[in-house]
């Protein structure tokens, strides 16, 4: 590592913090962070247990009156406070990514750009929370509804977007007032432990905000879950866990956000402007080298342009640059570990077993890190695996249709419902296929739609909830409804 990276690690807190302190962990485990395009280790960081845990909902607990009580205004003033100090940090925080994550160092500042988009939509809502008055029918009262703050929050973040999926559930938190406990990806909590200092260092008071960053996520999750002051659970992961989760979460009937597993379909109909959809496949597939719940996951293709689309899409593949996040010109990056690489090369080896043709790629790469390089397949029969399951990583499986019919046949086929996308130049097509598309998403000849100010989440097995937009901050409130006399009632 170099000089100016040891120098970036060690502004990177290592402990637990809890009640606005960094602190190791009670019984003094620790836990290795690896950079996947290398295998070193990068950083030790305190693992923590079950009564760290504890003593983290401790810490919130304590804290959640008086930061309810807080005027919107000042919460609001704080993260936009925040806001400013991670676009100061930019490139601090998209190297942390990049060596933690392995996404070449350009989308790693995107995501900064991305992520600190929360800070500041959610500072913009805070002072947004609106409720109602209005008179009962009968005249009898005046009803009144007001949003208050849902209590303490257990988040738990995935390992693919370090920095957005933390401020993504952080900022409407604290938006709505609640204090939370945060468990960060064991493989990418660095940028998570350097952002939570840097919400302390804009002045976010002790206890609001606690990170538990473990090696065993049952271990924080379990006691936090089973305990009745915990109010709301936000996760982002895949769906078995998901599942489980939500089981424990009855127990005590917490409030859950749940964004879940995708299969996401990307429909190209034949009258679609081929270079767009080109453009667009190339983001909705490689963005994050494929390991995001959005990615497309199929490329569905109307038989007419099949061969063209897939001609020109392999092409752009092909020109991709494999190789380590921080170095100048590489475009793909490494997957996060070694099972990420072989589950990538069991489902390509599965397809091909079944008859479909690799046009580009399909190898594993050489040396140190956890490198496969960008694949496109075509001619892929359904009883292929990686049609029907999530893929999380550069391969894009080609299928053909026939008509409108058989292609929502194919993309509605499947457990999941997060994403979408669909190419073609008829304003009235994108509006029955819209309907007809089981997804709580969907990009409408375009490849990315994450936005700080757009409702993000699915449906069927893909979750419930939605983050970001309005939509996000009535997820960390519960609503209060107050029936007046109205003076002016008759008795």
């Amino acid at each position: 590592m170099t000089d100016n990276t040891h120098a970036l690690l060690a502004k990177v807190p290592t402990g637990l913090l809890i009640g606005g302190h960094w602190r190791d962990a009670t019984d003094g485990a620790t836990f290795d962070v690896e950079n996947p395009a290398t295998g070193e280790v990068l950083l030790t960081l305190a693992s923590a247990g079950s009564d760290d845990a504890l003593a983290a909902l401790d810490a919130a607990c304590e804290a959640q009156a008086d930061w309810a009580r807080t005027a919107p205004r000042e919460r609001a003033e704080l993260l936009r406070r925040g806001f400013d100090l991670v676009r100061e940090r930019a490139e601090e925080f998209a190297t942390l990514m990049t060596l933690e994550m392995g996404k070449p160092l350009a989308e790693s500042r995107g995501e900064v750009t991305y992520g600190a988009e929360y800070l500041r939509w959610f500072s913009e809502e805070t002072v947004r929370d609106y409720g109602r008055t209005f008179p009962a029918p009968e005249g009898t009262l005046q009803m009144l509804t007001r949003r208050k703050p849902v209590g303490p929050c257990l988040l738990i973040t995935p390992w693919n977007f370090p920095l957005a999926m933390a401020t993504r559930k952080i900022a409407p938190a604290i938006a709505a007032g609640c204090t939370m406990v945060l468990k960060p990806a064991k493989l990418t909590p660095l940028t998570s432990q350097y952002f939570a200092q840097t919400m302390l260092d804009a002045g976010l008071p002790p206890g609001v905000l606690n990170v538990v960053s473990g090696s065993s996520a049952s271990a924080i999750s379990s006691p936090l879950m089973a305990d009745s002051r915990l109010r709301k659970i936000s996760f982002t992961g895949s769906t078995p866990v998901g599942r489980n989760l939500l089981k424990a979460a009855a127990d005590n009937v917490l409030r859950t956000s749940m964004e879940l597993g995708g299969n996401a379909p990307f429909l190209v109909f034949e009258d679609a402007d081929l270079d767009a959809a080109v453009e667009g496949a190339m983001g909705a597939k490689m963005r994050n080298i494929g390991e995001a719940c959005t990615a497309a996951n199929r490329f569905l293709v109307h038989e007419s342009v099949a061969e063209e689309f897939a001609s020109r899409f392999a092409q752009r593949i092909s020109e991709l640059t494999l190789g380590n996040g921080l170095d100048d010109g590489v475009t793909c990056g490494p997957l996060i570990d070694e099972s990420a690489r072989q589950s990538i090369t069991e489902l390509v080896d599965d397809a091909v077993e079944k008859g479909a043709r690799v046009l580009t790629g399909g190898e594993r790469g050489d040396g140190p890190g956890y490198f496969y390089s960008p694949t496109v397949l075509i001619d892929v029969p359904a009883s292929a695996r990686v049609a029907r399951e999530e893929i999380f990583g550069p391969v894009a499986p080609i299928i053909t249709f026939r008509d409108e019919k058989e292609a929502l046949e194919i993309a509605n086929d499947t457990e999941y419902g997060l994403a979408s996308y669909v190419y073609t130049e008829s304003i009235d097509r994108l509006w029955r296929i819209s309907d007809g598309l089981e997804f709580g998403l969907m990009g409408a000849n375009v490849g990315v739609i994450s936005n700080a100010a757009a409702p993000f989440g699915g449906v069927k097995q893909s979750g419930m909830g939605r983050e970001g937009g309005a939509e996000g901050l009535d997820e960390y409130t519960s609503l209060q409804y107050i029936g007046m006399r109205n003076p002016y009632a008759s008795a």
